[in-house]
């Protein structure tokens, strides 16, 4: 199906796109797969409005609260918590603790994640780290050799070798601790219903498991039982149980994420991890018992008069799409338009330096010295977009030097980070905003399910190897304790210190694209959510323009290769969730990629 423009986007002031008639740009095909399948038919009211509204290319609009996520089940859970006057915290553990069943393959209790928090009393900013952290017993050697060669990436990840030590649980404890008002044990509710009675397999879910196969998902006995019953896959619209993940939200409900890091649950996990066949894992009671969920500084960076804010080390999300943007604010982006290959041209280079920096000086801070400050300083932004002001591509891109009060040689880094992941939007009643990026890294994780929940993979988001090319060492090697470099990046823009946009996406290290997308599709091009959401993906990383497949985006293609990028077209499969925030109230937006939707009241 050929993916086409919603009439809407005709009325999006400033965009050269809104100008151009219905058969343009928004990827349709995957929200009439969701639209039309009997797995959704179950839905109440509130969701088949946000279906539909997606479908149609419209935002969701509500006065007091909007929850945004992957999937409508989790999405229902959560408004359910808002209705009832629970905060954006107290929604965001019942739409995770539903994301792991139904959408499992993405994240869950087995992996980490980013959260940013905007507190509507104080106006502060606040970001909590849960990112997963590599095995006491782990060294930078972990995925090489015995000849010291890097590991085939699929080698590292299919097994416990590739299992760091989750932090979801712990997330969702320490944020309903700080700023959460409902019990803490019914926010468990929806999550145990739906694995004890069932839940119907939905078309991503199907479709991902048939395409892993047998052969990738069934290393892991637990693994293929689950995903492979009877030997087949998982159909569409099947009800599927899952009494083992009841019983662990049952102990989390009454015992609080000790039950997850002390005692049966722990032991299993591993188990899992150290009896992997072929290729065990380090992770022992000691590493689980240890974890800690640790505040971070925000990084906030000045574009167009708003500030956006992310996470910091070691997620490189906000630091790169920081500097994207920084970059780009002496451009004039909306008087070039989004179908401008102009347009795309800047924000691909800056793409390309801001990448060039990442991989150089971005990982864990706690680990590492890292220019925070000097990266997203002003005047290095400026340095640094001052050389997009040619005619084409840039010949070649290097790191820069940012500011920094050491002296301290990095080397090269090029950490595979494939898609997969979540992202849930949240606005409370209270004006509360929560950005969180969720996931067990690759799609399945490590493939090694334990009680009823898959296992991470995130240590294969370290470097694999040691040292470059020339020697210096990589700030991104695997150290015990270390947590993996990310690109996730859970963002709130703010204006005169008031949230307007909260966004954030999946896709590996395409998110940061993804995400500067949106707000620039916001902030330059006068789109609404859904339509900045829906704007094809053009994304660049480490040199070639990645264009989306089937979008009209590929007319770009030509002039984009007649000004000097390698073309890849390609699916760009975001799973962008954005909620805009305006006098007028709420308007929230889903990717028409995936199977997410907003509700609001």
């Amino acid at each position: 199906m050929r993916i086409g423009l919603v009439t809407a986007l005709v009325l999006a002031a400033g965009s050269a796109w809104g100008q151009q008639a219905a058969d343009g740009f928004t990827p349709e095909a995957a929200t009439d797969t969701v639209a039309d399948s009997d797995a959704f038919a179950g839905l109440g009211q509130a969701a088949q409005a946000g279906l539909q509204a997606k479908t149609a290319g419209q935002p969701v609009a509500a006065q007091d609260w909007m929850v945004t996520a992957a999937h409508p089940l989790a999405v229902e859970a959560g408004a359910r918590v808002l209705e009832q006057g629970g905060s954006a915290a107290d929604a965001m553990v019942a739409v995770q603790v539903v994301l792991g069943l139904v959408e499992p393959q993405a994240s869950g209790l087995g992996g980490g994640a980013f959260l940013v928090w905007y507190d509507a009393e104080t106006g502060e900013i606040t970001t909590l780290d849960a990112r997963e952290t590599a095995p006491a017993a782990a060294t930078p050697l972990l995925f090489q050799t015995e000849d010291g060669e890097p590991l085939e990436f699929m080698e590292a990840v299919v097994g416990g070798r590739s299992v760091g030590t989750p932090g979801t649980p712990a997330l969702l404890e320490e944020a309903h601790r700080r700023w959460g008002r409902a019990n803490w044990s019914g926010l468990f509710a929806d999550g145990i219903r739906l694995a004890e009675e069932g839940f119907p397999v939905s078309p991503r879910l199907a479709q991902q498991v048939a395409g892993e196969g047998i052969e990738a998902l069934g290393v892991d006995e637990a693994t293929r039982d689950y995903f492979f019953p009877d030997g087949q896959p998982l159909a569409e619209g099947a009800t599927l149980t899952n009494p083992d993940y009841a019983g662990v939200l049952r102990q989390l409900a009454d015992k609080g994420s000790r039950a997850f890091y002390q005692g049966e649950i722990a032991e299993a996990i591993v188990a899992a991890v150290r009896g992997a066949e072929g290729n065990p894992g380090l992770l022992t009671m000691e590493d689980l018992a240890r974890y800690r969920v640790v505040e971070r500084a925000p990084v906030c960076v000045e574009y167009r008069d708003h500030d956006i804010c992310g996470m910091g080390p070691p997620s490189s999300g906000a630091l790169t799409v920081g500097q994207i943007l920084g970059m780009l604010g002496g451009y004039d982006l909306a008087a070039l338009g989004a179908d401008n290959a102009e347009s795309w041209r800047l924000i691909g280079d800056a793409s390309r330096l801001a990448f060039a920096d990442r991989e150089r000086f971005m990982a864990d801070s706690d680990f590492v010295p890292m220019p925070v400050e000097g990266l997203v300083a002003p005047d290095y932004l400026a340095e640094r977009g001052a050389l997009l002001a040619g005619d084409d591509s840039l010949p070649e891109v290097t790191a820069g030097q940012p500011g920094w009060s050491h002296a301290m040689l990095w080397g090269r880094d090029t950490s595979p980070e494939l898609p997969s992941t979540s992202h849930i939007s949240i606005v409370d009643a209270d004006g509360n905003a929560l950005s969180m990026t969720t996931t067990i890294e690759n799609g399945f994780g490590s493939r090694v399910m334990a009680n009823g929940f898959l296992l991470n993979n995130e240590l294969t988001d370290f470097s694999f190897t040691t040292h470059d090319e020339a020697g210096y060492p990589v700030a991104n090697r695997v150290e015990p304790g270390k947590r993996p470099r990310s690109s996730m990046a859970p963002t709130i823009v703010l204006k005169d210190g008031q949230p307007v946009l909260v966004i954030g996406s999946p896709g590996g290290s395409r998110i940061i694209g993804y995400v500067a997308k949106a707000i620039i599709g916001t902030l330059d091009w006068g789109l609404d959510v859904q339509q900045a959401i829906s704007l094809p993906n053009i994304v660049n990383r480490f040199g070639p323009m990645d264009v989306e497949a089937g979008t009209d985006a590929t007319a770009l293609s030509q002039a984009l290769s007649d000004l000097g990028f390698e073309i890849s077209e390609t699916e760009l499969t975001s799973g962008l969730q954005g909620i805009a925030i305006s006098p007028e109230g709420l308007t929230g937006g889903a990717d028409p990629r995936r199977e997410g939707i907003a509700i609001g009241g």
